[in-house]
């Protein structure tokens, strides 16, 4: 057996021989950004498809409502029906404008409206922040029992409620209105600004407790500020629900303070016809305001509702 001894000076250049496992582990990192790529090609097309398919499940019946609103009353009861009206009449815009009880009806809604949302952030505010930052006996129990208030149909409780307001004469009127709504918002708004309140630091409350600051300059100074997100929350779900009641304003108010829900389908909706185009002209002009309080307040609203979903 012979061994050749390279001699001094001399370097060795034939390459050393790689395993055949390195060249599969380098063709398999070569390979994987590229199937990383097709995987998240893949998961974008399935959100947008996602997104497509229920902002059109949504949106759809906002559609109707405009190309029925702009459908010349004679060809709305065509068959089949179109997808697109093929003439364009603003008759039953015209016919709002000139409907003035329509104006009542709007000025009752606003006025319930924003008196039920304000009424609803100032208690829900003193009552979350009694369940979030003070210990006291019964205060778990309390807190529960507000949340039991939901689990009751509302309807159930519109007889009690009627006998109530009738036996001090409070039936149509704003109040039994504004009562009535509150009633059913504060439970949601109260757990929603607790755990809104939950996410402000105890050691800011003591802080300024030891700057002599008292329980009420600390609510309406430091803590009612801070989650401003969490108030616009709960007052805008306050709005809509006395924006979009009909059951309790049709029972509880009469034709001088009914809201535009009830005082809608009094107007269009007979016992022989339905004015169907005026009908969704008003309801989609009723919407707007809504539509655009969301649209604006949309950054508080989210930040209200997740608030406390997680705990720093």
């Amino acid at each position: 057996m012979s061994v050749s001894i390279a001699p001094p000076g001399s370097q060795d250049t034939t390459p050393d021989p790689q395993p055949p496992f390195v060249a599969t582990e380098l063709g398999t990192l070569r390979r994987r950004p590229s199937l990383f790529r097709s995987e998240s090609r893949a998961v974008r097309i399935s959100a947008w498809v996602a997104v497509i398919v229920c902002g059109g499940f949504g949106l759809l019946p906002v559609y109707w409502l405009l190309a029925t609103s702009l459908t010349p009353r004679a060809q709305v009861f065509s068959y089949p029906p179109k997808l697109f009206p093929t003439e364009i009449s603003f008759e039953a815009y015209t016919a709002l404008a000139s409907n003035p009880d329509l104006f009542g009806y709007l000025r009752n809604s606003i006025i319930v409206s924003v008196i039920t949302a304000l009424l609803s952030v100032i208690v829900s505010a003193y009552m979350g922040y009694s369940f979030s930052k003070f210990r006291y006996r019964g205060r778990r129990s309390l807190m529960y029992f507000v949340l039991a208030s939901q689990m009751f149909p509302q309807a159930l409780l519109l007889i009690t409620l009627y006998s109530v307001f009738s036996a001090y004469g409070l039936l149509n009127t704003y109040a039994a209105l504004v009562l009535s709504f509150t009633t059913f918002t504060l439970p949601l708004c109260v757990w929603m600004l607790k755990g809104f309140f939950d996410t402000i630091p105890d050691e800011l409350i003591e802080a300024a407790r030891v700057d002599g600051a008292s329980r009420l300059r600390i609510i309406h100074s430091i803590v009612l500020p801070l989650s401003a997100p969490g108030l616009v929350a709960a007052g805008l779900f306050a709005f809509v629900r006395g924006w979009n009641d009909f059951i309790f304003a049709l029972t509880l108010a009469g034709p001088d303070k009914q809201t535009l829900p009830p005082g809608l389908v009094n107007t269009f909706v007979g016992e022989a016809a339905t004015a169907w185009p005026e009908l969704m002209a008003a309801s989609l002009v009723v919407s707007l305001p809504v539509a655009i309080a969301f649209m604006a307040l949309q950054r508080h609203l989210v930040g209200g509702l997740t608030a406390g979903a997680v705990k720093g």
